[in-house]
Order: structure tokens, then C-alpha cells, then sequence
């Protein structure tokens, strides 16, 4: 039986700008606008590796959108905690396996990104 992730549905509307403007650029290709909004101390994590630091992160940024080609679907916004928020994406691609569904998980601090934790 599929479990109902914790937190309260919301609409993307409702998302915080740092993450719906990451969003946005990352979606759009410009890896510069989307590392804007993360601190300049964040920290990714994403297929097992964690990127820390503001070149860390631009530089996985311009991998991870050009590594494959696939289309995201946000499917669900959650908020999961004081300034926590989780969007579940529907991706589909030519990496291994074609389809996906990835949990973002964002915290933030001081209204940017602190963190961002990507997994099935």
C-alpha cells in the first residue's frame, strides 16, 4: 500500500520564490539563475553524491541538466516542516531506466536554499 508522504499538499503558488525560481531556471536551462538561490554554503545531494559550496553546485547544475535528456513533470508540492518543502517529479528521459519518479526535498535559511536532497 502506497503511504501519503508526511506534510501538507500545496499548490507550486504556494512554493517559496528561492525554490520556485530555481525551479523555473533549471527548467529553462540556466544554470547561473538556478545556483542563485541556493546559499553559498548548501548542500546537494543527488545519485549518491554531495555537492557543497556555490561551485560545487553550479558545476552539478550544468551537469545534471545536460547529462540527459528527459522532461519533469512536477506531480505533487508539499510543505514538510518550517521551511521545509518536498516536490515529487515525474521524469522521463534516455538515462537508465527512462522513467522516474524523484523526490526534491528543499530546507531553506534566510529565504534561499540551504539544502536539497534528490532520491526515488
Amino acid at each position: 500500500m502506497d503511504m501519503e508522504p508526511p506534510g501538507r499538499q500545496i499548490s507550486r503558488e504556494e512554493l517559496p520564490p528561492a525554490v520556485g525560481r530555481c525551479l523555473d531556471a533549471y527548467g529553462a536551462g540556466d544554470t547561473a539563475a538556478a545556483a542563485a538561490y541556493f546559499a553559498g554554503d548548501a548542500t546537494v545531494v543527488d545519485d549518491g553524491r554531495t555537492y557543497t559550496g556555490t561551485d560545487s553546485i553550479t558545476a552539478w547544475l550544468g551537469t545534471s541538466a545536460t547529462e540527459w535528456t528527459y522532461t519533469m513533470t512536477p506531480t505533487a508540492f508539499r510543505r514538510t516542516g518550517d521551511e521545509q518543502y518536498e516536490i515529487t517529479q515525474h521524469v522521463v528521459g534516455d538515462f537508465p531506466g527512462g522513467v522516474v519518479d524523484l523526490r526534491w526535498r528543499f530546507a531553506l535559511r534566510d529565504g534561499l536554499i540551504a539544502r536539497l536532497v534528490i532520491e526515488p
